[in-house]
């Protein structure tokens, strides 16, 4: 059986690596790892395959930073020869980036089995590209695994067939549940005993001169009382540098590899975050989590974790902060299945539809 993997952006690489080593240690398998290149700053790509312990990629198709529109066109343009050549057994796809819908849609029309790993997330706002990407690929998908029952409950309303449905549990806590242990090794120098770690990257919220300025002012504020560590985002780096804006108490960092920000994010009295997959791993750490939007596909880190939806509000942010340092910072629980097996679970799926395959030709053959 071939599987070709397609990744292109740093969460992607985090939940490829353990469905990637696990079916390696299953014989008659063979993989291909493509990288579409979607990011393509080091500290964002190469160094998460040396750090996730999975091989370079087998081919690259270098498309880089680019409109939706350009991006995708791009990426299906170059990965259908790849698809073509190879013609796997089945194509995984992961998350919701452009790398993912493109990927989907050109197997879709050359008639290649996918699968969709984090499937059935919704924010129900469209005005976020990731949510098409993810409407796209789910229609799209021969098997859809999901985190959560919530994504099974919203794959049931839009009609996906329950026999392609697989609730296995959220794969990136695979990575984090085996890279926890080597982070401390990778803190980051001079880090302070108490302080709040920071990342926005989402451009509706970084691409609003106002609010970024606003924000900012808010991030200084704090820093009077709480450290505030801030490892910014390339495009995030670009805006900031346009406001001309200070940063004074603020220490801003470069991109971090995968166990640098881990070991962050475990001592991290707060996070403050517009990213998906943070809002996951602060459930699963435990750490209070102000996410900076005002919706989210992962609502079980709220009903669950220990995620609080802030909105865009930057004075909220301080309030909310303000509530943390006061002692009164939301608990929560690990939602079911976030065990560190779920990659073992989507192998068995794929395992038990190669049984079937195999019974099916020897039948035919008869």
């Amino acid at each position: 059986m071939l599987v070709l993997h397609v990744v292109g952006a740093r969460p992607n690489f985090m939940k490829a690596a353990p469905l990637f080593r696990e079916l390696q240690k299953h014989s008659g398998i063979r993989q291909v790892l493509i990288h579409t290149g979607q990011h393509y700053d080091v500290n964002m790509s190469d160094v998460f395959f040396q750090q996730l312990r999975i091989p370079a990629p087998d081919v690259n198709l270098q498309v880089s930073s680019k409109t939706h529109a350009q991006q995708t066109a791009e990426i299906m343009s170059r990965l259908e020869g790849v698809v073509l050549e190879h013609r796997p057994d089945w194509v995984l796809v992961y998350g919701d980036v452009n790398s993912t819908a493109a990927a989907a849609l050109v197997c879709a029309k050359l008639q290649v089995r996918v699968a969709h790993v984090e499937a059935g997330l919704r924010s129900y706002d469209r005005s976020m590209p990731e949510e098409l990407n993810r409407l796209v690929t789910d229609q799209l998908s021969d098997l859809l695994f999901t985190p959560s029952e919530d994504a099974n409950r919203n794959l049931a309303r839009e009609g996906i067939p329950a026999e392609k449905v697989h609730l296995v549990g959220n794969i990136m806590i695979d990575t984090l549940i085996e890279m926890l242990p080597e982070s401390g090794k990778h803190m980051p120098a001079d880090v302070p005993p108490r302080f709040g770690l920071v990342t926005l990257h989402r451009p509706s919220n970084v691409d609003d001169p106002h609010w970024l300025r606003e924000m900012l002012a808010e991030l200084h504020h704090i820093a009077s009382e709480l450290p505030i560590i801030f490892p910014v985002h390339p495009r995030t780096r670009e805006r900031i540098a346009q406001l001309r804006a200070g940063s004074n108490g603020l220490r801003l960092l470069d991109p971090l590899p995968y166990l640098s920000f881990l070991a962050l994010q475990q001592r991290a009295s707060i996070v403050v975050t517009d990213s998906g997959g943070i809002q996951e791993e602060t459930t699963y750490l435990g750490v209070p989590c102000l996410t900076v939007r005002d919706n989210t596909e992962r609502p079980i880190t709220i009903d669950e974790g220990t995620n609080v939806l802030v909105g865009r509000s930057p004075k909220r942010i301080r309030e909310e902060i303000e509530q943390v340092l006061a002692g009164k910072a939301k608990q929560g629980r690990i939602p079911a299945l976030w065990d560190g097996k779920t990659s073992q679970r989507i192998a068995s799926v794929l395992m038990r539809d190669r049984a079937r395959a195999a019974r099916a030709g020897s039948l035919g053959s008869a």
